[in-house]
């Protein structure tokens, strides 16, 4: 995965390329300056080295740097602007624990009430706010035998193998994204908005939430939001905590910016595999129980949503390793926002998702809020490549080893490791 220190570093960002582009030399040449050209790589090596995009490259000044808790930018007048227009509506709730520690999870000798007053997921699960005026977050989608289909981390570098699969089964999923992963990879997370899957934030820099002071936590939703509108166009209305860590104070944030809370009743905890001793098997056991479930009639009056990634190549072939599976079990999958039958996903009016019985139906994407199709994206992401979409049984969807975190990371103990292992190869 892109180092912090190194990758779009704004001192360090040409630096990189030149270092990383010598380094894949002997890859061929491909179109790196568009959407439908980038989709089309299917050597992973490739799909991971740098490249230049000049909407990004030239705007970086306007960015934090990636992978660092945000804070507001000294010259962003609009954003210093903003900030003043809605800390009013935040309530006094303390930053949880101390920085740096907090930062990564560790509240150890952080003194908590038992009671829960700020609905802190990370102590109790908690999902309705007790602050007045706070929707409660989405843990389920209500259609029966349903499940809100979705991946968190992305965009990954080398997901065109796992998003090619995605495109021939005509499956949509909700790709939650991180802002410092777009603007490492922005062509990747324009692919997910023309392959037609619902785009969601997932922060600037995928640490914990409720760690950060009141500034940081705005810049984190802020930044995020404005590098997916900057790469792809449009400005999301949901978003997923990293680790589930949210309390009142950050869902007053999330609903300052337009964003519905998204969690998840189910964990794969696919992204634990190899660290701390857990196992693949593990992961495969957390699948197979979903399944059993759907199976035995659990979702019958209302469906569900587990946390899964696009995090690296055993989460995206866990996902594809599944995927019959799954569909057998459930009656129907469907991105979260379809399960909810929220047909306007993003800020802008110009692009719409289909209602639930339109999906069910075939007619999985809606463009423009009008016109519909029931095939896949017409982006030019065909995925035609030989290597490209092949189903597998658990094995590997081409990203080597080197490889195996290219991303955003799931967990701050993996983040330096897999950040190692990228610049190793």
């Amino acid at each position: 995965m892109p180092s912090p220190s190194i990758f779009n570093s704004k001192p360090f960002f040409a630096s990189a390329l030149i270092i990383l582009s010598l380094l894949s030399a002997s890859v061929n040449a491909q179109d790196r300056t568009t959407e439908q050209g980038e989709a089309q790589i299917t050597d992973p090596t490739q799909e991971c080295s740098p490249y230049y995009y000049a909407p990004v490259s030239n705007a970086l000044g306007n960015f934090p740097v990636t992978w660092q808790p945000a804070t507001i930018l000294a010259n962003d007048s609009t954003a210093q602007a903003k900030y003043q227009s809605i800390i009013g509506q935040i309530p006094n709730i303390a930053p949880k624990g101390t920085q740096p520690a907090s930062l990564t999870g560790n509240f150890s000798g952080y003194n908590y009430s038992a009671s829960d007053p700020d609905c802190w997921w990370t102590a109790t699960t908690c999902t309705t706010p007790k602050l007045a005026g706070l929707p409660p977050d989405v843990t389920t989608v209500p259609e029966p035998d349903t499940l809100g289909y979705g991946f968190d981390d992305g965009p990954n570098c080398s997901h065109n193998a796992f998003y090619d699969y995605l495109q021939e089964n005509n499956q949509k999923a909700t790709m939650f994204y991180i802002g410092s992963s777009v603007i490492n990879w922005p062509l990747e997370a324009q692919r997910g908005l023309a392959d037609g899957h619902e785009l969601c934030a997932h922060t600037w820099s995928h640490h914990y939430m409720t760690s950060l002071t009141n500034e940081q936590a705005f810049a984190e939703f802020y930044y995020t939001l404005e590098a997916i509108k900057l790469v792809a166009g449009v400005t999301p209305t949901c978003w997923r905590p990293p680790y589930g860590d949210v309390d009142d104070r950050i869902r007053a944030f999330a609903q300052a910016f337009g964003l519905r809370t998204v969690v998840w009743q189910y964990d794969s905890n696919d992204w634990r595999e190899g660290t701390d001793g857990y196992t693949a098997a593990e992961v495969d056991a957390n699948y197979e129980a979903l399944i059993a479930n759907a199976q035995n009639g659990t979702f019958s009056t209302a469906g569900t949503i587990m946390l899964t990634h696009e995090l690296n190549n055993f989460t995206m072939s866990e996902a594809i390793k599944f995927y019959d599976q799954l569909k057998a079990a459930f009656k129907y999958l469907v991105p979260v926002g379809v399960g909810l039958n929220q047909t306007q996903p993003y800020v802008e009016t110009n692009y719409s998702l289909p209602s639930f019985s339109q999906y069910v139906s075939g007619t999985t994407t809606v463009s423009g809020g009008s016109g519909a199709s029931s095939t896949p994206s017409s982006s030019g992401s065909t995925g035609s490549g030989s290597g490209s979409g092949q189903k597998t049984t658990g094995g590997s969807v081409g990203v080597p080893s080197a490889f195996v975190g290219a991303g955003a990371l799931a967990a701050a103990a993996i983040f330096a490791s897999n950040a190692m292992k990228l610049l190793a190869f």
